[in-house]
């Protein structure tokens, strides 16, 4: 019985120590650290929040418009059978 309680405990001590791994709080740099350095092209260097943003060949729409019936397929030029 005392091994029973001292993993729930453990257990229950692993949960609560791991809860705060999903904080999320405003993103700044280590001290002493420094930002990245500004992209090739530009002059100004990204805040956080610039570099959390997802561009859309990362996080493409997705379309959900369900099929009603089959549709004939285009022809695609890339779709070449197996050598």
């Amino acid at each position: 019985m005392r091994q029973v309680a001292r993993t729930v405990l453990c257990a229950g001590m692993a949960m609560l120590l791991l809860g705060g791994c999903g904080q999320k709080t405003i993103l700044t740099p280590a001290p002493g650290a420094t930002p990245p350095v500004a992209p090739f092209g530009t002059h100004t260097r990204p805040d956080a929040d610039e570099l959390l943003e997802l561009d859309p060949q990362a996080a493409p729409e997705r379309s959900v418009e369900l099929r009603k019936r089959s549709e004939v397929r285009e022809e695609d030029p890339f779709d070449l059978p197996p050598e």
